[in-house]
């Protein structure tokens, strides 16, 4: 939504209703994308402007979200001790207006210019509330720090339909969700809709991984979805629009030269593998 200029940027601090130009502009963009089957994932920005993106998006939500299909995302940061609580009240919201809650979850990424008291202490912290919030969006149960926002009388309010995208290069919190869907496979349990998402590339070996655990786990229909569900997120534009937006993405991902080695070990394996096999 920032990118729409600094009156917009203006009425987002403010808490404000957008404009009707942009109002009109964000209706034709969803309903473009609900009747082609496209979904809008609305990123994440600095503090003092969530608020308002979060409200925004959310009115979007009650409005497309419907039967049971997300067309519109919201993203909740987990780096940030607001963020159960938050994602908590939108939840007990879906639940009593009756659509689906589009979350894309990441761990954050403005550290930098935002105050150190919104965070986390830790790293460790960040992955644990991370972490949690996934197994309780994929289990559809409520759980620590995800505590529900409780009804009239004291009661706990069901979960809602949700529908994830896990936004992460992180290894680990990718496995222990492919654990999670893979032991909801074998027990026949109900499964959310869920994908995943990397930047392009970051983590290509993760997006590889993501598939072929689809293919062990369930043959080649639940290969194909889970191909259809692993996406990697570029930039669309010039150079020159673009380059702002790639550099704040490269000084945000400054852990991933670790993983890149993690990714070049990898891809070697994966030729020596292919090179023996001729032999």
């Amino acid at each position: 939504f920032s990118g729409a200029g600094p009156s917009v940027v203006q009425r987002l601090i403010g808490k404000l209703h957008p404009t009707a130009a942009v109002s009109q502009a964000t209706k034709e963009i969803c309903d473009y994308a609900k009747n082609t089957g496209i979904k809008l994932l609305w990123d994440a920005e600095q503090n003092a402007v969530q608020p308002g993106i979060d409200q925004w998006t959310l009115d979007l939500q009650r409005e497309y979200n419907r039967d049971g299909v997300a067309v519109v995302y919201g993203t909740y940061q987990a780096y940030a001790i607001s963020t159960p609580q938050l994602l908590a009240q939108h939840l007990a919201i879906a639940h009593r207006e009756g659509f689906t809650l589009g979350v894309k979850l990441v761990r954050g990424a403005y550290m930098g210019s935002d105050p150190r008291r919104l965070f986390w202490a830790t790293k460790v912290e960040t992955d644990r509330v991370h972490d949690r919030i996934a197994e309780a969006l994929i289990r559809k149960e409520w759980n620590e720090p995800l505590n529900p926002i409780e009804e009239k009388g004291g009661q706990k309010p069901a979960f809602p339909s949700v529908s994830v995208v896990l936004a992460t290069h992180n290894h680990e919190s990718v496995r222990k969700a492919i654990a999670i869907r893979q032991e909801q496979r074998q027990t026949g349990q109900e499964l959310i809709d869920l994908s995943y998402a990397q930047l392009m590339g970051m983590a290509d070996d993760l997006g590889t991984e993501l598939i072929l655990a689809g293919r062990s786990s369930s043959g080649v229909t639940q290969a194909k979805t889970e191909l259809s569900k692993t996406f990697k997120y570029t930039a669309w534009g010039t150079v020159r629009e673009c380059l702002t937006y790639l550099l704040r993405r490269a000084e945000e991902n400054k852990g991933s030269l670790g993983r890149t080695r993690i990714g070049r070990l990898a891809l070697g394996k994966e030729l020596r593998r292919r090179l023996l096999s001729r032999f």
